[in-house]
């Protein structure tokens, strides 16, 4: 392994987005490759109006969209136009290269990451894909025969990737996300107007929020708050469903649901200080997002995954079930989740000894350096 010291600056492009579990994890990388080298040139490349057109450059970085989608699942007019849109972006795909020449080029999975992949293949510029999920999705296995090196986080991905090209480094996680201490679960305290005598749930839809985790809290409320005598929650409920549950939560204050327990619920549209919600939670409800399940080993955080079943190759249920087989996590399906989900976890949160095992058993899995070794597989592709 080279030191910091032996690595030139590069010109760099890190394609992909659309949610959270995949900038994240790009933002992380090019942290890496700037504290390898400063005079490194960093261009992102994303989906136009996707969410990476707004997190990217809010975290000092230069982005440019293409106008590549996804095929939707129901029958849609924008379906005809796909095919279109895709050729349009391996065009343009191809400008961005020849204009900023790169020295390697990363895809982070996302739509606009084939494009910029494919053609930075075709153009013989070294590439390389990171996979975060343990089943992989179909554009990464096409890629994956022509890419250089392909870094995963989970063991068998020689069923989907060339076993050559295959390194083990985990998923890249953000900044601070580490087992809470004492001192950070006080700050976690005071920043989120918290009760340290109460038990605390973590509810996390991901980035863009879940229908399902609103619907199950949403019916816990309206059932009384069973349960939940001693529990403050906080609720990451997503940005597009914010308005529909202040309203649920206005309404349920105006008909008297749930007594006190609404005074005990904190909501919001998008938690930025993910550091203090982890340390704050005493068990957590997750969505199981690569990036989420990352974060939440590196956190040592007892979970409940509910996989969502809209999701590529249900990659959710088995980056989930690699931690449940382990005994570090525990599931409960969507479509059971209004049913089960909230008395499952505060059934979690009074079972100390059930939660200690979890904790050490999901520690175990955690891989902080995952970003670091990204890097170095990238100057290694270079030799």
């Amino acid at each position: 392994m080279t030191t910091k010291n032996d690595k030139r600056p590069l010109r760099v492009i890190i394609s992909g987005g659309g949610t959270g579990g995949h900038i994240f994890p790009a933002l992380s990388i090019a942290e890496a490759l700037k504290s390898a080298n400063p005079d490194t040139e960093i261009l992102f490349v994303g989906a136009e109006g996707r969410m990476e057109m707004e997190k990217v450059p809010a975290a000092g970085y230069r982005i440019i969209g293409l106008p590549v989608a996804g095929l939707q699942r129901k029958m849609s007019l924008s379906n005809l136009m796909l095919p279109f849109k895709v050729l349009k972006s391996v065009s343009e795909a191809g400008k961005i290269i020849k204009k900023f020449k790169p020295d390697v080029a990363v895809g982070v999975g996302g739509y606009a990451s084939a494009p910029l992949l494919w053609s930075a293949c075709r153009k013989g510029i070294p590439t390389l894909i990171q996979e975060q999920n343990g089943f992989a999705g179909l554009t990464n296995r096409i890629l994956g025969k022509r890419v250089d090196c392909i870094c995963v986080a989970y063991p068998g991905m020689e069923r989907f990737f060339p076993a050559d090209k295959i390194v083990m480094t985990g998923n890249p996680i953000r900044k601070g996300i580490v087992p809470a201490t004492e001192e950070t679960r006080k700050e976690a305290m005071e920043f989120y107007s918290l009760n340290p005598s109460c038990k605390h749930l973590f509810i996390v839809g991901g980035s863009l929020g879940s229908r399902t985790l609103n619907t199950s809290v949403q019916k816990w409320i309206s059932d009384g708050c069973p349960g939940g005598e001693d529990t403050e929650i906080l609720w990451q409920c997503g940005k597009y469903y914010k308005p529909e549950m202040d309203a649920f939560m206005e309404e349920a204050r105006r008909k008297g649901l749930g007594g006190d327990c609404l005074a005990r619920i904190r909501h919001f549209d998008f938690i930025q200080r993910m550091d203090l919600a982890y340390a704050a939670a005493d068990a957590v409800i997750s969505r199981s997002g690569a990036s989420s399940v990352s974060e939440l080993c590196a956190a040592g955080k007892s979970v409940i995954f509910v996989p969502s079943p809209n999701v590529a190759e249900n990659h959710q249920w088995h980056n989930a079930m690699a931690l449940v087989r382990e005994g570090a996590a525990e599931l409960v399906e969507d479509a059971e989740a209004p049913e089960k989900l909230m008395k499952s976890a505060l059934e979690l949160l009074e079972d100390d000894n059930r939660r200690s095992g979890m904790e050490k058993k999901i520690l175990a899995l955690a891989k902080r350096d995952a970003a670091e070794r990204i890097m170095e597989e990238i100057y290694g592709i270079l030799k």
